[in-house]
């Protein structure tokens, strides 16, 4: 299930700190600007209330942490989750299988990127795009979501992440600015 909060100017994150686990509280406060604090806790106050919905688990999870970085909910390793945030939103996906999920802000394409971290075949679909930048963030979305479900995190060869055989569902917000992509 996906659960999404694009209502960040509007989240309290005073009101969320107690809310938080001591370890949500202390990695959502290392963060240098108010913004993301917010989406650090917007995105786990949804982990929350999925857990709620789907399992009736009203304890604050706590994470432990795989070899790249994948987080596990203790005491729950058959509840999967992958958590992202961007400055217009917080999402949350849970699942009964394995799933990855990122969000980012429609930004302005940068031709640099793209050509280290894009294909020949993705490159060409960016650059035809009457839209380069929604382009470029869907397939960055759709990578990164790809490697987020593995657990292994952002690799130096970008190019080769999506092999064509994935079933990947991306939503593109144009009127609040992101777009994500969910991978099961």
């Amino acid at each position: 299930m996906i659960y999404l909060n694009d209502d960040i100017a509007g989240f309290d994150f005073e009101a969320a700190l107690p809310l938080l686990s001591d370890q949500r509280r202390e990695q959502a406060l290392k963060f240098k600007h108010e913004q993301g604090r917010k989406t650090c806790a917007a995105a786990y106050l949804l982990l929350c209330e999925g857990l709620r919905e789907e399992y009736g688990i009203t304890e604050k999870p706590v994470f432990e942490y795989g070899e790249h970085g994948k987080p596990t909910i203790i005491g729950h390793p058959d509840i999967h989750f992958n958590l992202s945030h961007c400055r217009e939103a917080a999402i949350c996906v849970i699942s009964d299988c394995p799933v990855g999920v990122d969000i980012e802000s429609i930004r302005e394409y940068k031709d640099t990127l793209a050509h280290y971290t894009m294909n020949e075949e993705e490159l060409a679909q960016i650059i035809h795009s009457p839209y380069p930048d929604r382009a470029f963030i869907r397939f960055w979305t759709m990578k990164e979501a790809v490697l987020k479900l593995s657990g292994e995190g952002i690799r130096n060869d970008m190019k080769t992440v999506l092999t064509g055989q994935e079933t990947i569902e991306t939503v593109v917000n144009e009127q609040r600015g992101y777009i994500y992509s969910v991978i099961y």
